[in-house]
């Protein structure tokens, strides 16, 4: 994404993600013991539940030297096509133009999250691997505070990213296995070598690599500034604000639910990829 001459500066970017993070933080007391069944405001914004972002995600890891992963490039995420590849420096499934391209923002963490993947992961898989659609995929990390007692979410991502970066065929099949087993909010996550188990369940190459970069957590402080990044911005291409996780985009149309069965719907979420494909 291009940065223009009015962009905030990094103090400003600083003091609004902190603004955002307040009233985020107000609006999870609200919605904390109504996560089914729910209705989402905002005219059809994602569902905003279990998101406390705090300061650190701003301040963690300020003056530490940051690593920029070199496959996650599509504007902070990972783009799969056909076959289920990852788009590379030296690879490029090339799609037809005309297929739908889904965006999704996810926290490892995030129920609702988990709610939207786990019925709709094998369908999306079939569609990428066929190549009926791309598919990008953007870690955030939002809920260390709140919904873990081990700092799980940013350790996921930071997972996440490591196996897009040294294995990126894989970082589908690790994605879905992540929310296969997410912990529950309130917990301990998985520690790091079970973290790095899932990445050889995955059938990653190159697991030694990717179990260093998950113990040493070598993207924690990038997942931090992807995450402030689109607080502060809109969804490229679009004039959508990630309020929240998941927050699916289609086509440049974001896919919107009034209740956690709508949700976790195959049949609807497919009708709107069919819908946002035909505009």
């Amino acid at each position: 994404m291009t940065p223009n001459q009015n962009r905030p500066t990094r103090s400003e970017q600083r003091e609004q993600a902190r603004a955002k993070a307040r009233e985020l933080r107000e609006q999870h007391k609200k919605n904390e013991k109504r996560k089914r069944n729910i209705l989402f405001a905002g005219g059809g914004a994602a569902i905003i539940a279990a998101i406390a972002i705090v300061s650190m995600v701003v301040v963690q890891g300020a003056n530490q030297v940051q690593l920029t992963p070199k496959n996650m490039s599509f504007n902070d995420g990972i783009k799969i096509g056909l076959e289920a590849k990852a788009f590379t420096e030296t690879q490029t499934p090339a799609p037809d133009a005309d297929v739908p391209n889904i965006v999704m923002y996810v926290d490892y963490q995030c129920p609702i999250c988990r709610d939207f993947e786990n019925p709709n992961a094998s369908q999306i898989e079939s569609w990428v691997k066929s190549g009926s659609v791309t598919l990008e995929i953007h870690p955030v990390s939002f809920l260390d505070s709140r919904a873990s007692l081990n700092q799980y979410s940013s350790r996921a991502g930071n997972a996440a990213i490591c196996v897009a970066e040294y294995s990126p065929n894989s970082f589908l099949a690790y994605n879905n296995l992540l929310f296969a087993n997410q912990p529950d909010e309130g917990t301990a996550g998985p520690d790091n070598a079970e973290l790095a188990d899932r990445a050889k369940e995955a059938g990653v190459s190159n697991l030694e690599q990717i179990t260093s970069c998950i113990n040493n957590k070598s993207f924690g402080s990038w997942v931090e500034s992807a995450t402030t990044r689109i607080l502060n911005e809109m969804v490229p291409g679009t004039e959508i604000k990630m309020g929240g996780t998941p927050t699916i985009v289609v086509n440049g149309k974001q896919y919107a639910f009034a209740t956690a069965e709508e949700l976790a719907s195959p049949a609807r979420f497919a009708q709107f990829v069919q819908e946002a494909s035909a505009n």
